[in-house]
């Protein structure tokens, strides 16, 4: 797509942008909860969008499945009185909602799946139910606009003017930082467009290219963002990324979803998540009697159970590789 394109899909999009954002009274209210009420709370919040990006990693899904999922979710938290112990099928409903416009049909994990990983206690035709709420609130359309949107253009419109490698933006590492914003309900309150070149241009400054400063700024001003509205949320995206990294900070899955994945359950898992890994072969030549029991007990330790907890897209595979999903990537856009 050329760069006259390009700028045209941006201009659309801003111009559309507005319609998807969640209502700011509604957020206030969120973030002004106490633990003690009864009703949502931002600490809340936070926690259940790290659970959907657990999920997400855990079933495969792409990056924008789980920013259209946390858009869905926070735009009818915005609109609906929701009492704490409904969250987590509410939560659960926008993810499904989303893996179904995004994903591939065959690679959408069932309900009965869904529900079992995530650990929730609600019933499928609960989950049903709570979807069509969700999307007759919201009057779903096929696709959102989010912040997700503005970075794949951006960085389009940024490729499109540079041919220096070294320029190059990592389009995963600014995904990765947008997923970390999107754990904190405050950037829920930031324009789309606005997020995405706040991240954007933060990663331009840390690489130090002066060309695709200006490729930004050149976006800035056809956008007409203004200076002041751009730090503001630049500075909260940096004090989030400091966070982010530091030691102290709990990784969204740190330990909060455990369980054990036995044999049985894997062999009932849906086929495009797991695959039941063969048993050793047994060599022809060289028995031994004595190792026997000692190689019977590990094989049957191995097979009974496999303990894993969800982690962060840091922390590396939930299972050996031969556990991994194999998964076409997804092109977001």
């Amino acid at each position: 797509m050329d760069a006259y394109k390009l700028m045209r899909e941006l201009k659309a999009n801003y111009e559309q942008e507005i319609n998807y954002l969640p209502k700011e009274t509604g957020l206030s209210l969120i973030e002004s909860t106490t633990q003690k009420d009864d009703r949502i709370s931002a600490k809340c919040r936070n926690a259940k969008v790290e659970d959907l990006w657990s999920l997400t990693s855990f079933f495969g899904y792409c990056t924008q499945t789980f920013v259209l999922a946390v858009n869905l979710l926070d735009r009818f938290l915005a609109m609906m009185k929701i009492q704490p112990k409904h969250l987590a099928c509410i939560s659960i409903s926008c993810l499904h909602i989303a893996a179904k416009v995004v994903e591939e049909e065959c690679n959408v994990s069932s309900t009965n799946e869904l529900i079992r990983i995530s650990q929730c206690k609600f019933t499928v035709s609960d989950l049903n139910r709570m979807e069509k709420i969700i999307s007759e609130k919201l009057n779903f359309p096929s696709k959102a606009i989010t912040a997700l949107t503005f970075l794949h253009l951006y960085h389009k419109i940024t490729v499109s003017h540079t041919s220096d490698r070294k320029d190059a933006l990592n389009i995963e590492k600014l995904e990765a930082q947008l997923k970390a914003c999107l754990c904190r309900i405050a950037f829920s309150k930031a324009k789309p467009s606005v997020l995405a070149l706040a991240l954007l241009t933060l990663e331009i400054k840390a690489m130090q290219s002066e060309d695709v400063l200006e490729i930004a700024h050149h976006v800035q001003t056809h956008l007409k963002i203004a200076d002041s509205e751009l730090l503001y949320w630049r500075d909260l995206v940096a004090q989030c990324m400091s966070d982010y990294s530091s030691p102290e900070c709990s990784k969204p899955n740190n330990k909060k979803l455990v369980w054990i994945v036995s044999r049985r359950t894997a062999q009932n898992l849906h086929n495009s998540h797991y695959s039941v890994p063969e048993l050793p072969t047994i060599p022809e030549g060289g028995w031994d009697e004595s190792e026997s029991e000692d190689s019977c007990e590990d094989m049957s330790s191995g097979e009974e159970s496999l303990s894993g907890s969800l982690g962060s897209d840091a922390e590396g595979p939930y299972f050996p590789l031969h556990f991994r999903c194999q998964k076409h990537k997804h092109q977001t856009f």
